[in-house]
């Protein structure tokens, strides 16, 4: 409709009939050849239709309007289209999301080849591990050399500064603030996950649970940068955890490398046992120690190991630690491979028999400790926590808070003021190595480089004692406090300083107390405070972490054995008293954190035999079943994105288990069922079928015209040509019969003089049918500019309507369309014969659907049921099950050893219910609490007593009929209350039996039988 200057409706703009309003077609970059199907007539006369209901079409009393603006109509109509393909696009950009990362390209068949033909010759296990640990020991290398040079500037710049106090303090606290602000505001922008230690989420990940974007390459990208920053600041944190960290993302993008290879890495349990062999490097590699390495990493990531591991773990840290070493060799001007703490104890007599009592009392305070310290980082964290107001505003200022711990710890640590106390000039590694000096600080007859020594660990306003004393607690309490930073950071090398503080203090005391040494024997044996600084650290780390291979990573470190057994006394007797206060201080995170981890059953736990899995499984069961539509599987996979996999039974009504089916393998299927190339492939097909019935339309349109015209009196014929002279005479060499037969075929249907145009309709699609109109001498001037007209539009719907062929990528399998430029070779015109002109075809289009047809095809194709082994879709037939009486201790330990994720619980073979991982670790953690509660069971609820239900009313005339309806299997299982008499007329009679409920037992119950006679008089 349209509006004319005087702001009225001008109906001659508008068509007088519904019939003459043309059909809206929106561009689109595809044709319909979906349209052109058997029911053409029927879908254009409801296209009419539509668009008459559209355009607001009202009858009046001449001839009619339409209220509704063409171009506003059309706006409406293309705004609907973009939105269904706009919906389109995103099911199959979802879709394809998925499938993501499991097609092959042309970069990895090529590495493949490579690796095939090269590597994979020398072992893949081998090589892997190899790799693996002389990358580790790279990064090692490169961020010790970026820690030691942040150390060492903000040293220098203390150093320079000495005529002003100020600015030295200034620059001490600038450059410790700095890093932390770019350490916490980088690992913010790009991977929030690699906060903390690492330790925690590898123990969750190794038990089989999937944390999201905790093995990706921006993960190792943050976690190296902000590791090195936040270590250079001189904080008291550790590399230690975050190393594990970054060895696990390392083999993890190995394998993910190597996988792409079509190698041995493809199973998940393969990935599982190289993430197990990567811890073990990370530890081998941070303090060269690959024996203490990789029993740490067994003792803080796993539960249960398997010893065929045992190698790869071995391999690859030994690799990792050697060429770690072997650089500081190479770049750091080592005289030769060495311990990263070396010491040099007498191994004459390193210590007295009498000195085991003391190591014993150091390993129980250590363990009291570690203990306390465990328990003082829970509350603060809860504590920060639980302030929601704080929480809140720091959230909002999320630089406030590192800032201002930065600032609080150095300034504490500034050398001219509390840090005199502390040594703090001093950097971890030298604080650490003079913690272990093998003499006694407190003696007078110190040499230069003795006294060198001493003189960071007093001052002139405290003795040794004191400095040990404020170094120990500093230490405690600051760790505590900076492991909450929102940064990446370890906690082993704290506690390990802190161990070592107070080893060393209960060694000077001792020096202090028997100047001499310890009698035993008619021998004095001197007092090593080194070797208690040694037995100190070990003890306290192995009581925070609850593991016992410290002791091992204590003698690599240091280079010596001399004090094994002490060492060994005092970390035995320090996780003891730890283990029975407080978890370590992993678990203590993994509790703070919230992860997935399966806790251990307490031994005092009563309900470990008595609580089965049926009693906290997820009776809820998202199932597939053999005949499922398309439709409904989308639905269930639309609804329960974290399922990995499906359950897979005969039917929902017997519900009996017969294997589970991967995600990956039911999203492959959908796709393939109504992807692009099958929808391609249809609208191919439809076009096919569409041009068939365009030439038979034409064909029988032809026929029935030529039946309609009558033959002429009169044909004016052409003077023959050159080559019409020719073909007549070969035409009379031809034998009579052949001649004959030639004639009848050139004779054409006789024509009226009096027609004097050709009649044509045109159409909105030419079908490809190559024709040309005869030149008959009786066409007129007018016949031959209709013609030409007729001519031009036929090219241009035959071209608007041609179509591209559609090719398969051979790279990708993929549908793509021809190449536009295609060029061919045209003949010329008979005047220039054997000349031949190159000519540039336009672009075509590629056939494709629009978006209602393919809404309309793709609901039709999502109705039809699924067809798994026509599918081709792998289906395992023997997914975990248990059976509903299992109990929750044996539960437990399948978890554990398996390492499986969930299992389908079965009875009789029939699905009944699922259990994960957190159904599992919720029901021990309210069993160890004495919080669960068991509900009622299905064999409890059978046993209640049902109500009787008559099978028959009984009506006015018959009323001292009462039959009741029981089961024959509940009054066989009850016939310990029914007489022998019953039980026999029970099995011999003829007896109607209707299956219920179980009943109550026969005794109690007035049921009666009746024989088929009497069931059909009643009935």
């Amino acid at each position: 409709m349209k509006l004319n200057k005087n702001g009225r409706e001008s109906l001659l703009s508008v068509p007088s009939s519904p019939l003459d309003m043309p059909h809206i077609q929106p561009m689109r970059t595809y044709s319909n050849a979906s349209s052109l199907r058997l029911n053409m007539g029927h879908d254009h006369d409801k296209d009419n239709g539509n668009v008459e209901e559209g355009l607001g079409y009202t009858h009046t009393l001449m001839y009619g309007r339409y209220t509704k603006d063409l171009g506003e109509f059309a706006k409406d109509e293309a705004r609907k289209l973009k939105l269904l393909e706009k919906r389109r696009k995103q099911e199959d950009k979802q879709r394809n999301k998925e499938l993501l990362g499991k097609r092959a390209t042309r970069v990895k068949r090529i590495s493949s080849w490579v690796w095939k033909h090269t590597l994979a010759r020398l072992g893949e296990d081998w090589v892997f591990l190899a790799l693996l640990g002389i990358i580790m020991a790279l990064l090692s290398f490169i961020m010790d050399k970026g820690i030691s040079i942040c150390t060492n500037a903000r040293i220098w710049l203390y150093r320079d500064l000495t005529s002003q106090p100020f600015i030295q303090y200034i620059a001490w606290v600038s450059l410790p603030v700095c890093l932390i602000l770019f350490s916490a505001g980088f690992v913010h922008l790009i991977a929030p996950q690699s906060i903390g230690s690492g330790i925690p989420e590898m123990k969750t990940i190794l038990r089989g649970v999937a944390l999201k974007e905790y093995l990706t390459f921006k993960t190792l990208v943050a976690k190296v940068i902000g590791l090195t920053a936040t270590l250079g600041s001189g904080m008291p944190l550790g590399k230690e955890g975050p190393f594990v960290h970054i060895a696990s993302i390392v083999a993890q993008l190995l394998s993910k490398l190597v996988t792409s290879f079509q190698g041995i890495y493809e199973n998940e349990s393969r990935n599982s046992e190289m993430l197990a062999a990567a811890c073990a490097v990370g530890v081998g590699s941070c303090f060269a120690a690959p024996v203490g390495g990789v029993l740490f990493s067994i003792e803080v990531t796993t539960t249960y190991f398997a010893v065929r591991n045992y190698w790869r773990g071995f391999f690859a840290a030994v690799c990792g630690a050697t060429v770690f070493r072997l650089l500081a060799v190479w770049f750091q001007n080592a005289d030769t491979v060495r311990a990263l703490f070396l010491t040099n104890f007498t191994t004459e007599f390193p210590f007295d028999p009498q000195e085991l009592f003391v190591f014993a009392l150091i390993g129980f305070i250590c363990g009291l400790g570690g203990a306390s310290y465990v328990w003082v980082h829970r509350r603060y964290v809860l504590f920060m926590r639980s302030n929601k107001r704080m929480n809140k505003f720091l959230q909002k200022n999320r630089f406030l808070y590192p800032g201002f711990l930065a600032l609080l710890v150095s300034s504490i640590s500034f050398p001219l003021g509390t840090g005199q106390f502390l040594a703090g000039e001093l950097s971890n590694h030298e604080q650490v190595t003079q913690l272990f000096s093998n003499f006694t600080w407190s003696r007078d007859d110190l040499t230069v480089e003795q006294a060198a020594i001493v003189t960071n660990w007093m001052t002139s306003y405290t003795s040794v004692f004191g400095n040990l004393i404020c170094y120990t607690l500093f230490t405690f309490f600051v760790s505590i406090i900076a492991s909450t930073i929102p940064v990446p950071s370890g906690m082993f090398i704290p506690v390990f300083k802190i161990g070592a503080g107070f080893g060393r203090l209960v060694g000077e005391f001792m020096a202090w107390w028997f100047p001499h040494g310890v009698r035993y024997g008619g021998r004095l044996s001197p007092i090593m405070p080194g070797g208690y600084a040694v037995v100190g650290a070990a003890a306290f780390s192995g009581s925070v972490t609850h593991t016992v291979s410290v002791a091992v990573i204590v003698f690599e470190m240091t280079g010596q054995i001399t004090h094994v057994v002490p060492v060994m006394i005092a970390v035995l007797v320090a996780n003891a008293v730890a283990a029975l206060l407080q978890p370590s201080i992993y678990d203590s995170i993994i509790l703070i954190k919230k992860l997935p981890y399966l806790p251990d059953l307490l031994p005092s736990s009563s309900g470990m035999y008595s609580i089965f899995v049926e009693d906290f499984m997820v009776r809820d069961v998202k199932y597939i079943w053999y005949g499922i539509s398309y439709q409904k599987l989308k639905e269930v996979l639309k609804a329960n994105k974290a399922l990995r996999s499906l359950p897979l039974v005969d039917s929902p009504d017997n519900m009996i288990l017969l294997g589970s089916v991967q995600r990956y393998e039911l999203i492959k299927m959908i796709e393939k069922h109504i992807g692009r190339e099958k929808r391609m492939e249809v609208a191919q097909k439809w076009q096919k079928e569409a041009e068939e019935r365009a030439r038979e339309e034409e064909k029988k349109k032809q026929e029935a015209e030529l039946k309609m015209r009558r033959p002429s009196r009169f044909e004016v014929l052409p003077a023959p040509d050159i080559l019409s002279l020719r073909q007549i005479a070969n035409d009379e060499m031809l034998p009579p019969k052949k001649r004959v037969e030639a004639l009848n075929n050139n004779l054409a249907p006789r024509k009226s003089i009096l027609k004097k145009t050709n009649s044509f309709n045109l159409k909105t699609y030419a079908p490809t049918v190559q024709h040309s109109p005869n030149i008959t001498p009786y066409t007129t001037i007018t016949g031959n500019s209709e013609f030409r007209i007729r001519s031009a539009f036929e090219a241009i719907f035959k071209k608007s309507t041609t179509l591209q062929d559609v090719q398969p990528d051979p790279e990708t399998g993929s549908i793509s369309p021809a190449p536009s430029n295609t060029e061919v070779q045209v003949q010329r015109a008979p005047s220039t014969p054997g000349v031949s002109k190159k000519v540039q075809l336009p672009r075509e289009r590629v056939i494709d659907m629009s978006p209602e047809d393919q809404k309309q095809w793709e609901l039709e194709e999502m109705l039809k049921p699924i067809d798994l082994e026509r599918a081709q879709v792998h289906i395992d037939p023997s997914p975990f099950q248990l059976v509903e009486r299992t109990s929750i201790l044996k539960v437990h330990s399948l978890f554990s050893m398996v390492g499986i994720n969930h299992a389908y619980v079965t009875k009789i073979g029939r699905l009944v219910g699922v259990v994960g991982l957190k159904e599992l670790r919720k029901a021990i953690e309210d069993i160890n609490s004495n919080s669960f509660v068991v509900p009622p069971r299905d064999e409890e609820i059978h046993n209640k007593p049902s109500v009787e239900k008559p099978l028959l009313m009984p009506n006015a005339s018959d009323k001292a009929v009462d039959m009741t309806v029981t089961s024959m299997d509940s009054a066989l299982s009850n016939s310990d209350n029914c007489s022998d008499i019953e039980l026999e007329h029970m099995k011999t009679e003829k007896t109607a039996i209707v299956t219920l409920p179980p009943q109550e037992p026969c005794g109690n119950t007035n049921s009666a039988t009746d024989t088929s006679s009497d069931m059909g008089k009643h009935v």
